[in-house]
């Protein structure tokens, strides 16, 4: 049995993690062969959109508890085995974001912690209609900090920080109104749900979703006329694209575009 498994079906690749017995929680072996695969679907081109999902009761719960546990026993108490373990999620999470295709997170049971950040980091996620939602590490006296970082971009703030200090969980319902995912739907249809957004992305030019996936998160972070600026020059970069140029005479000429 693999932690991570994963599964290729026309031009969409399905990541599954595959540690229910722990609610597939962000050990140190789940980081690894999670950024391993992201970096690995980064280079394949046949590769469009990726989902990402967990077996068993949970979606993720986080990090990895007993482990965190055992690394108190190093000399320093821990302070290098946290730092580094802290390093390397941050580092699987922005390389779910700097990777060309689209990820999207296929949640249910619960999404807790880090587990959550999981959630908040990829670009879009579809949840069980009774999936929730927590940061609720303030219940064990761990403030989420790190999950923090992911989740208040994604929700308003008051709403981010009344979860992080109490440690409420959000359900479904109220995490699509907040905007944490895109919307939540009977678990009996989240498989197919989560398909078909899939398919619909895997549908488009890979260029293009490219392109602008890598603008969306870089003009995030600028001022409004540096955004724009930077935007105006992607925007000319892919109009030069020839396959760009194929879609927009299909779309005047009334025909579906070539991009074999």
């Amino acid at each position: 049995m693999t932690i991570l498994d994963r599964q290729d079906a026309g031009h969409i690749a399905t990541l599954t993690m595959n540690a229910p017995d722990r609610l597939n929680a962000l050990s140190d072996a789940m980081l690894a062969a999670l950024h391993g695969a992201f970096d690995t679907i980064a280079e394949d081109d046949s590769i469009r959109a990726v989902i990402l999902r967990g077996t068993g009761k949970a979606f993720c719960a986080g990090h990895d508890l007993k482990e965190m546990q055992a690394g108190r026993q190093a000399p320093d108490g821990g302070a290098g085995y946290f730092k580094d373990l802290f390093d390397r999620c941050a580092a699987m999470m922005q390389r779910v974001q700097s990777m060309p295709q689209p990820v999207i997170a296929q949640v249910h049971g619960i999404a807790t912690a880090a587990g959550c950040q999981l959630v908040a980091t990829c670009d879009m996620a579809i949840a069980a209609d009774d999936t929730r939602f927590g940061v609720n590490g303030v219940n064990i006296g761990l403030f989420c900090s790190t999950p923090m970082v992911a989740l208040t971009r994604n929700i308003p703030r008051k709403a981010a920080f009344e979860m992080l200090t109490t440690g409420r969980f959000l359900h479904a319902a109220e995490a699509r109104k907040l905007g944490l995912i895109n919307r939540a739907v009977p678990m009996q249809t989240l498989d197919a749900e989560t398909r078909s957004l899939a398919q619909m992305i895997a549908a488009k030019l890979p260029t293009a979703i490219k392109i602008g996936k890598s603008a969306f998160y870089e003009q995030l972070q600028m001022p409004t006329a540096d955004a724009y600026a930077y935007t105006g020059a992607v925007m000319v970069e892919n109009m030069l694209d020839q396959q760009t140029n194929e879609g927009i005479t299909a779309f005047l000429e009334k025909r579906d575009p070539d991009w074999s």
